[in-house]
């Protein structure tokens, strides 16, 4: 059975980083894109970063580049969100997702989703 399980989140300053760890159980990471996904009180869910399966390249959404890194490690089967000079408006639930056909296909497309990990960033 698929599973996805993120850890990593917490309280955080502005300006502060945080590293998101996501194991996936049940699949293998060669066989699926990855993404981090997130969604904050009110607002619908944000495509944030996402790993290609086949040659590990990535993209991003415009509000993290430069400040937030999608990774993985094939032998832990693990995805990682390197977060750094984070803001107030990067506080949501971080979602990990994986996917068997593309990183371009809308979130209700993706095939597993881990249970979240909560961000928040504040002073």
């Amino acid at each position: 059975q698929a599973q996805l399980v993120e850890s990593g989140g917490g309280l955080v300053q502005p300006g502060g980083s945080l590293r998101l760890s996501c194991l996936a159980s049940g699949f293998s990471l060669n066989d699926y894109h990855m993404a981090w996904f997130r969604q904050a009180p009110g607002k619908g869910r944000e495509g944030v970063q996402c790993i290609s399966r086949n040659d590990g390249s990535t993209r991003s959404a415009d509000s993290v580049k430069g400040r937030f890194a999608i990774s993985r490690d094939m032998v832990k089967n693990t995805v990682y969100l390197q977060m750094n000079n984070l803001t107030p408006e990067d506080s949501a639930v971080y979602y990990c997702a994986a996917s068997r056909s593309s990183c371009s296909i809308p979130a209700n497309q993706f095939n597993y989703w881990g249970q979240g990990t909560q961000v928040t960033v504040s002073s």
